[in-house]
């Protein structure tokens, strides 16, 4: 089956240096303007150069030069540069990039994981060769995450006694190439002394699960990211609804950091049970109660 991901999203390519390529899912981007005369923003974090006023919307600019650990935009070079308006983790955010370069076709499979000699890697979440040139696609959930930390209250929402006893007992696999979703979703599970496994690619997360179902202990629950590397998550959950013989019938939630209902129906279309725009760990943990409850029911229905 072809992942409906690739056939809807491509990548930007842009540079943050003279000399490297770096890219965004296409699906991630709203628009991209030339450069704005910007407000300063009293009190804001370093990398947020200001905030542009386009089409009614008060949008912040972080220059992801600075943010991802290469030399900041000079005051001379700004005015030539570049807004990527992102829509990504419910929140509108402008990337101020020293250049466009253009949109160019990818499949996901193409994309591998960062090697370890690139250096800055905690920003990436994968590498492709794009006319025989190295393209490094950057993790904007992290950046987003550190120049916009989520409160704590937004990432550990609070569970009932009755409700964490319905989560224990589940086998629980989070998929997620990104290292800033891993650590929301790990520390939510972590402050909710809930148990789970984590992987960051779909393959990986297809070998797990095919592990523990051999040792008579099946996955239950997988909370998996919709871009992914290699194999993305509409792939996986189509590989996992295609073998329930070795891989059982576990809930899948999808979640993505898009804000698209184009996403939530692709997933629903390839088996998905719910689909969600990451990242709100409260409506998360309600749906891993809801795969909960509908594991109960399958085991009554079973006669267990």
């Amino acid at each position: 089956m072809k992942s409906k991901a690739g056939q809807s999203q491509g990548i930007l390519l842009f540079r943050l240096t003279p000399t490297q390529s770096f890219a965004i899912g296409t699906l991630k981007i709203r628009e991209i303007v030339p450069y704005t005369p910007l407000t300063v923003l009293p009190k804001s974090h370093r990398f947020v150069l200001g905030a542009a006023s386009i089409r009614g919307l008060t949008i912040p600019v972080i220059d992801m030069a600075a943010a991802v650990g290469y030399q900041p935009l000079s005051k001379e070079e700004i005015p030539q540069c570049f807004i990527i308006i992102t829509d990504c983790q419910r929140k509108t955010i402008g990337f101020l990039v020293r250049q466009i370069e253009r949109i160019s076709e990818c499949s996901w499979k193409d994309i591998e994981a960062p090697a370890s000699n690139l250096g800055r890697q905690a920003f990436l979440t994968g590498v492709t060769r794009i006319d025989d040139r190295i393209v490094q696609l950057l993790d904007v959930e992290l950046v987003i995450s550190l120049v916009f930390p989520d409160s704590e209250t937004a990432s550990f929402p609070s569970l009932t006694d009755v409700q964490r006893e319905k989560l224990k007992p589940l086998n629980i696999l989070l998929v997620d190439d990104s290292i800033v979703a891993r650590a929301q979703l790990s520390g939510a599970l972590d402050r909710m002394n809930i148990p789970y496994h984590v992987t960051a690619n779909g393959n990986d997360a297809l070998n797990i699960m095919k592990s523990h179902a051999k040792d008579n202990a099946p996955i239950d629950l997988v909370v998996s990211d919709i871009e992914m590397p290699g194999l993305d998550g509409y792939e996986l959950t189509f590989e996992i609804r295609n073998d329930t013989q070795h891989l059982g019938t576990p809930y899948i939630i999808l979640h993505t950091s898009l804000s698209s209902e184009i996403s939530v129906s692709q997933a629903h279309q390839v088996g998905a049970n719910e689909a969600l725009t990451k990242f709100d760990a409260g409506e998360l943990i309600q749906a891993m109660l809801r795969g909960a409850e509908h594991k109960l029911v399958n085991m009554g229905d079973k006669g267990y």
